[in-house]
């Protein structure tokens, strides 16, 4: 019986941690980083923001956001180590490593958002 490869949903978290970063980071950089500092837009009062954040839909799109963006990085990372400085021979390192990275960066950013 022929090992299955798991390429093709390695290339799904690439994909929509793509298309996730695209779409969500760059609103939430605009209004936090350029809008409310520079008072375009009224900065929410802290109560209404924690309430926010403490909402649990919000909790798992954050989660969600922080996990594909983090395995989009360490399919592009692995890639780019893998053809641009060629070293394939190194192959079952930087898997460990950069998925390994992506994994336990999500477990960290699941730690500090449900305080698990």
């Amino acid at each position: 019986m022929a090992r299955k490869s798991p390429e093709p949903l390695l290339w799904l978290l690439f994909s929509a941690g793509g298309m996730a970063a695209a779409l969500l980071v760059p609103v939430l950089l605009f209004l936090f980083g350029i809008a409310f500092p520079l008072g375009w837009i009224p900065f929410p009062d802290h109560a209404h923001l924690m309430s926010v954040l403490r909402h649990p839909v919000t909790k798992i799109v954050l989660f969600g956001l922080c996990v594909l963006c983090l395995f989009h990085w360490a399919h592009r990372f692995r890639y780019t180590l893998y053809d641009g400085l060629q070293l394939k021979r190194l192959s079952r390192l930087i898997n460990v490593f950069c998925y390994g990275g992506a994994v336990l960066g999500s477990v960290a950013a699941g730690w500090v958002l449900f305080g698990v």
